[in-house]
């Protein structure tokens, strides 16, 4: 006689009164392994670009950028803030708010950018998808940022940035 559902097996327990009862216990379901599709295949490659994934890294942090520009700017208050109308106060805050916006999207942009890039060059070079890779990427990114400072600041700019991405990805490990 075949078992109408092989998902479920029925396990007979005593309890204290020595009567016999019957619990049911699910067994996980085994997936079949299912092969990717060309679409797919052809999507990671796409990804596993370097130039690609750089791009859409800088893009992404732009956008980041200008949420961040818009939140900080509206944070700023004008310095005669008693001897404006409410009109003026709302046009000081527009300009601030995009101005901020613009130069944050601009500095996450080129720190997405110049990180994914790097990080993608390494970790191919290497062969391998580890915290090294991230070290490396984070003290490049730091480094070129910083370098307009000279030599020291670009040190400081490498040496914070790794440390920095290091802690983020140590953090992210776990999620």
């Amino acid at each position: 006689m075949k078992d109408p559902n092989p998902s479920v097996v029925f396990a007979a327990m005593a309890d204290d009164s020595g009567q016999a009862t019957s619990n049911e216990v699910e067994k996980p379901q085994i997936e079949p392994i299912r092969l990717p599709s060309v679409e797919e295949i052809r999507g990671q490659d796409i990804w596993n670009n370097c130039a690609v994934r750089s791009v859409v890294s800088g893009v992404m942090g732009g956008g980041l950028g200008i949420f961040m520009g818009l939140f900080l700017g509206a944070l700023d208050n004008p310095i005669m803030q008693e001897e404006m109308t409410g009109r003026q106060q709302l046009i000081y805050q527009a300009k601030q708010m995009g101005r901020r916006s613009i130069s944050s999207a601009k500095a996450f942009a080129v720190m997405g950018f110049i990180f994914s890039a790097a990080e993608c060059v390494v970790e191919k070079a290497r062969a391998k998808h580890d915290m090294t890779n991230t070290a490396v990427a984070g003290c490049t990114t730091g480094g070129v940022i910083s370098a307009k400072g000279g030599p020291r600041a670009a040190c400081a700019g490498c040496a914070g940035f790794a440390a920095f991405s290091v802690l983020i990805e140590k953090f992210l490990e776990g999620h």
